[in-house]
C-alpha cells in the first residue's frame, strides 16, 4: 500500500483541509516517493492560499525569501532564502541531484537556479503587502504580541507546507516556506535544516511545522524518526508535540507500518492510500 500525507501548516485554516487532499490525491498518483512529495508541495507553493511560493509572506523590509528542502534515505537538498522563482522546492531538488552540495543559500542559490533555467518570478500578492503593512502598524504602536499569542498566529504566520510518502517501499519527504512578516531579512526557520523540520531514512520520513525556532532547538523530526519502531508512530509523535507545551507544532510521519499527522493547533493535512 502506497501512502501520501500532506499538510498545509500548523495554525493554518482547517478549511483548507479539502484542498490539500486534493493535491495529495493529484501527487500520489507519480511514480515515485521523491516526484510524489515534491508534486504535493508545488501544488501548494502555486496556490495563494498557502504560506510557499506563490502567496508567501513579506519580511519586515518587504522582501520575500524562501526556504526549502528535499530528502530521501542517504540524500538531502535545500535551498535557503532564495528569491524570484516560483518553485523553491524544484531547485533544492536540483540542489541535491544536480550539484555536489546539500545546501545553497541567498545570492549563490540564486545563480544556480537561473544557469538551471528557472526564469524570474515575483511572488508577491496583495495579501503578502497588506499583511505586512499591518505588522509594520502593529510595531508602530507597540502591538506585536509574541510568537505564542493566538494573535500572532491567526494574522502573521501561516507556516510551512509539507508532505511524506511511501512508495514502492521508499521513503521521501519534502517541505517549502514563505516565513513569516515578522522577521528580519535573513532569517532562517526549521523548514531547510537537516533533523529538524526535515528528516528521512530507511525507517520513514517525518516533516515538522510551526514555530521554527523552537522545532530546531529540540530537532524534532530527527527525534521522532530515530524513536520509530520503539512504540505507535502517532503516540510518539504525541509524546514529542506534548514537550513544546503551548508553543504551536505539528508533524507528519510515515514507516512501513504507520502513518499519522498530530499538531497541537489547527493543521489542514490529508493522508492518502493507493493500492497499485
Amino acid at each position: 500500500m502506497d501512502v501520501l500525507i500532506a499538510h498545509g501548516g500548523a495554525s493554518h485554516r482547517e478549511d483548507l483541509k479539502k484542498i490539500v487532499e486534493k493535491y495529495a490525491f493529484n501527487a500520489i498518483e507519480e511514480e515515485n516517493a521523491l516526484n510524489a512529495v515534491i508534486k504535493a508541495v508545488m501544488l501548494m507553493e502555486d496556490d495563494p492560499e498557502f504560506n510557499a511560493g506563490t502567496g508567501s509572506n513579506m519580511r519586515l523590509d518587504g522582501s520575500i525569501q524562501m526556504d526549502a528542502a528535499v530528502m530521501v534515505p542517504n540524500d538531502f537538498g535545500a535551498v535557503i532564502n532564495i528569491e524570484y522563482v516560483k518553485n523553491p522546492v524544484l531547485v533544492a531538488r536540483d540542489v541535491m541531484l544536480r550539484s555536489p552540495h546539500m545546501i545553497l543559500a541567498g545570492d549563490g542559490v540564486l545563480k544556480f537556479a537561473r544557469k538551471l533555467g528557472y526564469e524570474y518570478y515575483d511572488p508577491s500578492t496583495e495579501e503578502a503587502i497588506k499583511r505586512r503593512e499591518r505588522v509594520l502598524q502593529k510595531l508602530k504602536n507597540g502591538e506585536i504580541p509574541s510568537y505564542y499569542h493566538p494573535q500572532f498566529l491567526a494574522e502573521f504566520l501561516g507556516d510551512t507546507v509539507g508532505a511524506v510518502a511511501r512508495i514502492n517501499g521508499e521513503f521521501a519527504a519534502a517541505v517549502s516556506t514563505g516565513g513569516t512578516s515578522l522577521t528580519l531579512r535573513g532569517r532562517v526557520g526549521d523548514s531547510p535544516i537537516i533533523g529538524a523540520g526535515i528528516y528521512c531514512g530507511k525507517k520513514g520520513a517525518v516533516v515538522a511545522t510551526g514555530i521554527g525556532e523552537e522545532i530546531m532547538r529540540r530537532m524534532l523530526s530527527f527525534r521522532i524518526y530515530h524513536r520509530i519502531g520503539e512504540k505507535c508512530l502517532e503516540e510518539i509523535c504525541r509524546e514529542e508535540i506534548e514537550k513544546f507545551g503551548d508553543v504551536p507544532v505539528g508533524v507528519i510521519a510515515i514507516s512501513d507500518e504507520d502513518a499519522c499527522a498530530i499538531s497541537n493547533r489547527s493543521m489542514p493535512y490529508a493522508i492518502v492510500k493507493t493500492q497499485r
